[in-house]
């Protein structure tokens, strides 16, 4: 069995551009399906890709193991985010094509089940980003946060802290302090709530928005710093009481490795998009283990990376939680059908063979690549901020 060609296929979904890899070999109409988007990089994972499928083309594509070794090795250059998306997209198609091969669920290759089920997160609006990054307002957080309740969920993420400068005014510190409320008194106290920093905040931001926020009792603390410093992390884990989490914007297992060993977060966040794809993921999973550190991987993209992280969290140890964005776009099941639904905030072991997920090649041409909206924040004064 020989990989005959590597494609992608780019689905526009408004706030970011799906980027979705096909992997065709030559046996019958066997093909393989991975995801890997990347904001505002859509046309740059696209050609990183066609750059790998010179390596992968001709191939046999049982060999995951040696393939993620040759797209990782063999250009002199390595590792970086969009290289990283291509290669894990086109990961994601070959463990997506194996499965196929022998007619079984994805996750019974990576290892078989080790959980009955799966826990999942909301986003505030099921992830429409309009009520994710929109203007944000005690009664609205309220209001979608008892949505994702009555819909089931019994986790749910908000962006509470604004983006700005180094140091929180006691405005912004009691703003924060509001919508944590709303939400707190939405879903009551048996519902875990993710506080997402975005990255916005330094190292004595985040301790003094955590102060603040700490008596609503945040299940964790999403990249409250910038990646690249991991000491500042250690700073704000040492200074509050609840859980740190990091992990979305680390590439590399080497970045993974070196947050472990200064104990500077205890939740990871790897993305199955940028990692590596599921063979990437493994390797973090086994770092991640021997640490003792617990796993809630990144997850505000498509369709099928939606189904690879349930997957592949159903074959890994140490996963406690999987993040999923559900009504992003009103169309998500028309491009991707076959996804598992969410009872009562979890999921049950999915079935059919590979990913168990269908794309609809009509149904995505509906809706092609568009340059995603600029998303750009700005402090009081004008200077630019992260968003």
């Amino acid at each position: 069995m020989k990989i005959t060609a590597v494609e992608t296929v780019t689905v526009n979904a408004i706030l970011r551009n799906w980027v979705f890899v096909k992997v065709t070999v030559d046996h019958g109409e066997l093909v393989g399906w991975g995801e890997a988007t990347l904001e505002w990089k859509a046309r740059a994972v696209a050609g990183a890709v066609a750059d790998l499928a010179e390596i992968v083309v001709g191939q046999d594509p049982r060999r995951i193991e040696y393939l993620w070794q040759a797209m990782y090795r063999d250009h002199f250059f390595k590792g970086g985010a969009v290289t990283m998306s291509a290669l894990s997209g086109i990961d994601q198609a070959l463990w997506d094509v194996n499965a196929r091969f022998h007619d079984v669920p994805a996750y019974q290759l990576l290892g078989g089940a080790v959980r009955d089920s799966l826990r999942m997160y909301d986003h505030l609006g099921g992830g429409d980003s309009s009520v994710v990054y929109g203007e944000a307002s005690v009664e609205g957080f309220a209001a979608a946060a008892g949505r994702a309740v009555a819909d089931g969920f019994t986790a749910l993420k908000i962006l509470a802290v604004p983006s700005g400068n180094g140091l929180p005014s006691r405005p912004d510190l009691d703003g924060a302090a509001a919508l944590m409320a709303a939400v707190r008194g939405a879903v009551g106290d048996d519902v875990d709530i993710m506080v997402d920093l975005h990255g916005r905040t330094t190292a004595a931001a985040a301790i003094a928005y955590g102060q603040a926020l700490a008596p609503y009792g945040p299940w964790f603390f999403e990249e409250p710093c910038a990646p690249g410093n991991p000491r500042d992390l250690v700073r704000v884990a040492e200074a509050l009481p609840f859980p740190i989490a990091t992990g979305e914007r680390l590439i590399s297992l080497q970045e993974f490795r070196e947050h472990l060993d200064l104990g500077a977060c205890a939740v990871l966040q790897p993305d199955i998009c940028h990692v590596g794809g599921p063979t990437g993921l493994k390797k973090i999973a086994a770092l991640a283990e021997s640490h003792s550190i617990p796993l809630a991987p990144h997850n505000p993209l498509g369709p099928i990376a939606t189904a690879v992280n349930q997957h592949v969290a159903f074959a890994t140890p140490g996963v406690i939680i999987q993040e999923v964005m559900r009504s992003d776009v009103p169309w998500r099941d028309d491009v991707v059908s076959g996804t598992f639904p969410i009872v009562d905030g979890s999921i049950g072991l999915p079935s059919g063979p590979g990913w168990g997920v269908t794309v609809d090649e009509e149904a995505a041409a509906e809706h092609p690549y568009r340059p995603e909206v600029q998303i750009t924040t700005r402090d009081r004064d004008g200077a630019v901020a992260d968003w």
